[in-house]
């Protein structure tokens, strides 16, 4: 009973959280004529509702696709539709075709705060619980630490309370596809991850994870029997879900086409804004999006993409586990952000929410990069006037893992996942052991250099000729800590059966 009343006092700390900064600004308030994020979803709601379903994705007088179109995949248009019907029942001019265009009033702001907050409560928060609940190896406290930590988690909070979307919506489907898989629940886990990718085509980078690990456990029971089984009923539940969502396009060809289009809009670039990805950070040096064609540039961005991610899914898909999918999961979204086509800043969030599900294992790892995450989303935050938003649910997040984690404890090469490629090392350098040592350094050069360049960015103005100096700064140096996590990681995977050899002849 003492275990659940801690639970709900959690869960309540965390909403306060995510109300208390659903009360700030959000993307575009006030910015006409294109305003913003929190506009493109008021948008959706309307065109759903007063347009019938074949014209949701095409060009036409009554839905200007340069206005905001819909380029999410049907069952976002479905949750838009859905929001919408509760609209009109409260305020019909909040979803009004064309007059409704821009609408902005305190009333409004708070259905569409509240309807975020609704799909937190239904589908992301209860599958974090169920997660933190299924952690096997830890007491009952650090469960529910782990809940706080996760619930706490700036980026997320910041990105859907603030700047706004319905991230929890994608990231909480994926969350109980991950459940589902991990728990050998395989039909439930797919049909949960068909929906997170019917609802964000992001989530993309969480597929091959998902493929591997699946494949792995059909290998694992032999093509032959148990394994062909498993093997034709994930396909016809993946397909079945498809068609399910996609019906009412597959009515005609050129509707499925033009669907396909608008979710993967090569015409717009190699990356969108300040993003903290290779492309982005390397175009400081040499504009590969001016110099390239378009076609280059896809070929070049798939084959860094694949090639990082290679490793680890093979691993996988030769030793499938839960702990190994759980990293692979952290790596392959990790090489889509840095090295895919057409990546925005928020897909960051992406990479974020499979290192929350390793935050008991690695916590100091994983406390240092969920900092790097929000860090490197700074010039959005900043435009949509969230810094002190910002600055206060960050603190709070480093206290909470602090604190119950004590992550500065947990820095030796056994805690850190590093004892394997350590004693791998030594083999070849015997003086191989000043690894934690050095994480701990990077950690603290990477940490006080976030404040700095925080505190230039909001005090100082940047100089006329390079008014983008520090937007571009934030962004090289997030990079920089990304490519180190993603060696990190796929390091703890390469070297993970090693671990596991090592530990049974200790026992």
């Amino acid at each position: 009973m003492e275990k659940w009343n801690l639970m709900a006092v959690v869960v309540l700390l965390g909403l306060t959280v995510r109300w208390t900064v659903s009360l700030n600004s959000y993307s575009g308030a006030g910015k006409p004529p294109m305003f913003g994020d929190y506009e493109a979803q008021r948008h959706w709601q309307e065109i759903t509702f007063n347009l019938p379903v074949k014209q949701w994705y095409f060009n036409s007088s009554d839905n200007n696709l340069q206005y905001w179109g819909l380029d999410y995949p049907p069952l976002t248009a479905y949750h838009s539709l859905l929001c919408a019907y509760v609209a009109k029942f409260i305020n019909p001019d909040w979803i009004a075709l064309h007059s409704s265009r821009g609408y902005e009033s305190q009333a409004h702001k708070l259905f569409m705060r509240t309807t975020v907050l609704i799909a937190d409560l239904l589908i992301y928060i209860p599958a974090v619980i169920l997660y933190c609940c299924c952690l096997k190896e830890i007491s009952t406290k650090k469960k529910i630490a782990n809940v706080l930590c996760i619930l706490l988690y700036p980026g997320l909070i910041l990105i859907d309370y603030g700047h706004f979307q319905y991230n929890s919506v994608s990231l909480g489907f994926a969350l109980w596809g991950v459940l589902g898989v991990s728990c050998d629940w395989d039909l439930l886990g797919s049909l949960a991850f068909c929906l997170a990718i019917n609802y964000k085509q992001m989530e993309l980078y969480h597929s091959l994870p998902f493929f591997c690990f699946l494949l792995g456990k059909c290998f694992k029971k032999g093509l032959k029997g148990e394994g062909f089984v498993l093997l034709i009923k994930l396909s016809c539940t993946v397909v079945a879900s498809f068609i399910l969502c996609w019906l009412p396009f597959f009515t005609e060809r050129e509707q499925t086409l033009q669907v396909l289009r608008r979710l993967f809009p090569v015409d717009r670039g190699l990356f969108e804004d300040k993003v903290a990805n290779i492309w982005c950070s390397f175009s400081i040096f040499l504009k590969i999006k001016d110099i390239l064609p378009r076609h280059i540039q896809i070929i070049i961005s798939f084959c860094f993409t694949f090639l990082s991610l290679l490793p680890a899914c093979i691993k996988l898909t030769l030793k499938p586990s839960p702990r190994g999918f759980r990293f692979t999961l952290v790596s392959c979204a990790l090489s889509f952000f840095l090295f895919s086509f057409q990546v925005h800043e928020k897909s960051i969030l992406l990479v974020s929410l499979p290192v929350c599900l390793v935050l008991s294992e690695i916590p100091f790892m994983s406390t240092w990069f969920l900092l790097v995450s929000t860090f490197s989303m700074l010039p959005l935050l900043l435009k949509d006037e969230l810094l002190i938003p910002s600055v206060v649910t960050t603190m709070a997040f480093f206290i909470a893992c602090a604190t119950s984690f004590s992550i500065f404890e947990k820095t030796s090469e056994e805690e850190l996942q590093l004892k394997s490629f350590s004693i791998s090392v030594r083999k070849y350098l015997p003086c191989f052991t000043f690894l934690p040592r050095i994480i701990q350094y990077l950690f603290l050069t990477s940490v006080i250099t976030m404040v700095l360049l925080t505190l230039i960015t909001v005090t100082l103005e940047p100089p006329q000729k390079l008014p983008d100096l520090f937007s571009v700064l934030v962004c090289f140096l997030s990079c920089l800590n990304f490519l180190f996590f993603l060696v990190y990681f796929n390091i703890i995977i390469m070297w993970d059966s090693k671990n596991g050899r090592n530990q049974k002849k200790t026992n």
